[in-house]
């Protein structure tokens, strides 16, 4: 456990004597190196915030106390679309309470971990919002010093709001250079490492570092150790990948430059032409977290991003009760970051839980909130099944509300949330899009037994876990179940987003997600915890919980063994 689960205890109810407003704490949030934030609610009109409780017992030095201080005054003052809103702070004889926006879609950075690589409409969007947030920040002569993906929230519109000013600082007159060793090791300018004073540009430098870690998967500095990624920010030395476009390039390498002097300014890179001319949506659906939207007016080939998974229509054998895609047919092809590669995601979770089950994690021990890490949570799961594939196929409803089936003959049909736009994706991985009124007759039979399955689930099933936002967008393209495999114990499903869910036979249920590292375990109960992996490594588990990760570990194993022939 950290200092900050040591120190850092919140009542239930905690009080504000200046506005006589007393806030009940509700879902914990997560956590950072002085405070925790927890889902806080105004008692009396039931408006929620981000609560951040920060314990006085960590903010001793005279120097912790002027940083805390020059935090909240430099936030208090602000008020933009793009920054994170400021509503009031507190104190008690334990804590200080900061009331900010709350920001339910988490950070950037966990959007990055489960996409890896976005879309260049999705970073044009993204990075308008974050330009103007920015803008606003200089305009008023502050520096925010720690600009990441970590930093960068998301409301539920998906609104970007730039958060945690701890390492902001304001210009009091023209042409001053701070003196400060700060940042974060990926985004940290060179002017900073050489002590030589910085000011806005270390900014400019840390919107080049995040758009290009948006564009490529990952920072351009990156490396395996701190010093050698200090040598490549100094050196500039950084290489671009290949789906990034020319106008993109551009951009990023006139923020990256080692001379602060030769940066661009925040309103001169709002007009740049990446920004002014390429294709940008005026929003973007909730799906694309976890899934890459498409964009008709924009790429067409955004319309087949799983071409090329599914080569055979051979259908797997109904005795062996599995369901699943062709996953070996793309491994010759050429790289692409649309493609699910099953048996990888199969292969790095056996390889994740196979390291946690040899610390020996189990423990006789209830789980603490502080453990738990609710920003790792899955953003989609399966919250209803059906298995009628002994004679069409299997059903399913995720939580945002999505109804699919994938047939016998691997072919699938997935209905938003809105009931109106159907997906069906062939053998081949083609994605044909319609809507329920509207779709040609061939797929007939198949759309009524999508009816059918929906409508059996909404009358006689009970669903998993909270419900999640609605949306009808047509830019929508949520998981589908890539493949399902049903024993006595229970049933694995896998989606193309990575998430491979076990839902066992005394109802309790497991949720992986190697791309954030993490598992959700949903009790008897029906309480729903997130854990990191390393958490667990470090803090061990409940029994229960280990033997499902225990028989999870077995299952994955069985299916990627050769012998079986259920990945081919």
């Amino acid at each position: 456990m950290s200092k900050v689960d040591d120190f850092v205890v919140v009542p239930e109810y905690i009080y504000d004597e200046n506005t006589k407003t007393r806030y009940k704490k509700g879902q914990f949030f997560g956590k950072g190196g002085f405070a925790k934030c927890y889902e806080i609610t105004n008692v009396a009109n039931s408006q929620t915030f981000a609560g951040k409780v920060v314990s006085k017992k960590l903010i001793v030095k005279e120097n912790q106390k002027e940083k805390m201080t020059q935090e909240i005054q430099i936030h208090k003052s602000l008020k933009h679309k793009n920054i994170v809103g400021f509503y009031s702070f507190f104190e008690d004889n334990d804590n200080i309470y900061i009331v900010l926006e709350l920001c339910r879609k988490r950070s950037m950075m966990e959007l990055q971990k489960r996409r890896k690589m976005l879309t260049e409409p999705e970073t044009r969007f993204y990075m308008r919002q974050i330009l103007s947030g920015v803008s606003y920040l200089h305009q008023r002569r502050i520096i925010h010093r720690d600009l990441k993906l970590g930093n960068l929230f998301l409301n539920d519109e998906l609104t970007v709001k730039i958060g945690d000013f701890g390492l902001a600082a304001t210009i009091e007159y023209e042409g001053e250079r701070k003196k400060t060793l700060c940042g974060t090791p990926n985004y940290i300018a060179p002017e900073i490492l050489q002590k030589k004073g910085h000011s806005f540009e270390v900014d400019i430098w840390s919107i080049g570092c995040i758009m290009y870690t948006l564009l490529a998967g990952k920072p351009p500095f990156e490396t395996r150790s701190l010093k050698e990624t200090y040598s490549r920010i100094k050196k500039c030395e950084y290489h671009f990948t290949t789906n990034i476009s020319p106008v993109a390039k551009n951009m990023i390498m006139i923020m990256l430059q080692s001379d602060p002097k030769s940066r661009p300014k925040v309103t001169e890179l709002l007009q740049h032409p990446f920004i002014t001319e390429g294709y940008c949506p005026a929003s973007l659906p909730v799906s694309s977290l976890t899934m890459a939207p498409r964009f008709h007016k924009y790429d067409a080939a955004m319309r087949k991003p799983l071409s090329g998974i599914n080569n055979g229509d051979a259908v797997p054998n109904p005795e062996l009760r599995v369901q699943q895609d062709s996953i070996t047919a793309h491994l010759t092809g050429a790289p692409n970051h649309h493609v699910f590669d099953a048996k990888e995601n199969f292969v790095t979770l056996k390889s994740m839980l196979g390291k946690l089950l040899k610390m020996k994690p189990a423990k006789n021990h209830v789980f603490l909130d502080e453990m738990t890490d609710p920003a790792a949570q899955p953003m989609i799961w399966v919250s209803k099944w059906v298995d009628y594939s002994d004679k069409y196929g299997f059903g399913y409803q995720l939580s945002d509300e999505c109804v699919g089936v994938m047939f016998n003959d691997t072919t699938k049909l997935i209905m938003l949330p809105n009931g109106i736009n159907v997906h069906y994706i062939d053998k081949t991985g083609e994605e044909v899009y319609m809507t329920m009124d509207n779709y040609p007759r061939v797929y007939d039979k198949k759309m009524k037994l999508l009816s059918y399955f929906s409508r059996y689930m909404r009358e006689h099933l009970i669903m998993t876990g909270a419900s999640v936002l609605r949306e009808a967008d047509s830019l929508s393209r949520t998981p589908h179940l890539h493949q399902w495999c049903r024993s006595t114990s229970g049933v694995l499903m896998q989606l193309n987003n990575g998430t491979v869910q076990m839902n066992f036979s005394d109802h309790t249920k497991i949720i992986m997600c190697p791309l954030m590292a993490a598992i959700t375990y949903i009790d008897e109960e029906k309480q729903f915890r997130t854990f990191r992996f390393s958490s667990l490594e470090n803090n061990g588990c409940n029994i229960a919980l280990y033997e499902k990760m225990r028989y999870a570990y077995d299952k994955i194993s069985m299916l990627l063994n050769p012998e079986n022939n259920y990945m081919k």
